[in-house]
């Protein structure tokens, strides 16, 4: 058994050992030092590459904002400070700052005036991607960073840095920043740089664990006192950077475990026969439905109320808002009474018509998926708009906007909103409901 311990480790370290492509260590410091620089060429480069990245985030185009992360240098000065800081270089540390300070100002101040001239001003989804940074960012940044120093630290570099240029995205989070200062939406300014921020901390962070698994030499003028005060100051600095992540982590989950809590009661508790749910959402102490088509009776919404809590969703309090107007699925449900009354009649006609009417019937349930993205991007968007449920009635497209108490739609935003729901949706006979 200890033998065979033994072949297994002796195994692994072949295929793990990191020294058999090892690279120089004065070269790799060196070629990390010319890299935290930043003017001349490696500026104008950085500031066409937020260029690019703006044009791919303004008109919703990953690929472009993917080539954007190839061709910028911002990498550069967030290596040097996790390799400073690991091998106590404290002077290139401090170049790596300021210019790490210079290229942030630059890029942010970019974006910034590429979105005050532009005259496309809505936030896409590739934008509003980037304004809630999570745990997943964090991980995904350290492992990123990972992959780039022990990339740097080997002779075949391969595509690995390109690869991580892509994987931590750091100029889609400063150009985010730049849309926000520049249309004063606050909210999209601060979460975008908190993500670029997640991305810096943890991509140095895994260069400066690099660096001391890898054992590189240490500084010749470091001082011992200087060096466990930095070390003091990285765990500081990660542990509180990771705060907020981990605070918006717990709420997303918990808001996905309840979303699908609601989704499921509403499914197997008032989903019915002629009855399209348009939205559901809890706010508070309420849980608000939204339905058109067969009225839902008070003894079913009563049932419904009771068995909330095997759905988790104990101090719920149901309220079912039924669309007065929505005649559109009574009516295909009444033609299906009708049409089974008429048994005694043609089968074949009946059965004809009984499938023409179910695929009828079918086709609102194409609109549940779209209607929950058009509901968080319209939130984004009009800030007073609480919910917004899309379904179909009829011959047409009904939307039912609900805004925050208290709120109003000005009638140029009102206006504004139709036109935005007719291009998402690709119809044009959309009728819009402000409750």
């Amino acid at each position: 058994m200890k033998e065979y311990l033994q072949r297994l480790l002796k195994t692994l370290d072949r295929y793990f050992r990191l020294t058999d492509d090892r690279e120089n260590e004065q070269e790799v410091v060196e070629q990390v030092s010319a890299g935290v620089v930043f003017r001349g060429t490696n500026l104008w480069i950085l500031m066409f590459a937020i260029l690019i990245a703006s044009l791919g985030l303004n008109v919703n185009s990953t690929a472009v904002i993917i080539g954007a992360m190839l061709v910028s240098p911002l990498m550069g000065p967030i290596i040097g400070m996790g390799l400073s800081v690991g091998i106590g270089d404290y002077e290139l540390l401090r170049r790596a700052l300021k210019n790490y300070g210079v290229a942030t100002l630059i890029s942010v101040l970019t974006a910034t005036v590429y979105f005050l001239i532009s005259p496309l001003s809505e936030a896409r989804s590739e934008l509003l991607a980037r304004t809630s940074p999570t745990l997943y960012d964090v991980l995904i940044a350290f492992c990123g960073g990972a992959a780039g120093v022990l990339a740097l630290t080997t002779k075949s570099k391969g595509q690995v840095i390109p690869g991580v240029a892509i994987a931590t995205a750091l100029m889609p989070p400063l150009c985010t920043a730049g849309y926000g200062l520049a249309t004063a939406q606050w909210n999209y300014f601060f979460g975008a740089f908190y993500l670029f921020f997640i991305n810096t901390v943890f991509i140095a962070l895994a260069t400066f664990l690099g660096v001391k698994m890898l054992r590189f030499p240490s500084a010749s003028n470091i001082q011992p006192e200087l060096a466990r005060r930095g070390r003091r100051l990285v765990t500081w600095v990660v542990v509180i950077t990771m705060i907020p992540a981990a605070v918006m982590t717990v709420n997303i989950v918990k808001k996905d475990i309840l979303e699908r809590n609601i989704k499921a009661f509403v499914d197997h508790e008032l989903a019915q026969n002629g009855t399209q749910i348009l939205a559901q959402r809890a706010e508070q102490d309420t849980l608000r439905v939204v339905a058109v088509g067969r009225t839902i009776s008070d003894d079913e919404i009563a049932e419904a109320q009771k068995a909330m809590e095997r759905y988790k969703l104990k101090g719920y309090m149901l309220a079912v808002i039924q669309g007065a107007d929505s005649k559109g699925l009574e009516s295909l449900a009444s033609q299906v009474n009708s049409i089974a009354s008429a048994a005694n009649s043609t089968n074949r006609q009946l059965a004809a018509q009984v499938a023409d009417l179910e695929g009828q019937l079918r086709t609102y349930t194409l609109y549940d998926t779209l209607a929950s993205h058009i509901d968080a991007e319209a939130q984004a968007l009009f800030p007073q708009v609480e919910y917004v449920g899309v379904g179909r009635v009829g011959t047409g497209t009904v939307a039912i906007v609900h805004l925050h108490d208290g709120g109003r739609l000005a009638n140029a935003d009102r206006r504004k909103m139709h036109r935005w729901l007719a291009a998402r949706m690709g119809e044009e006979n959309i009728e819009m409901i402000v409750k």
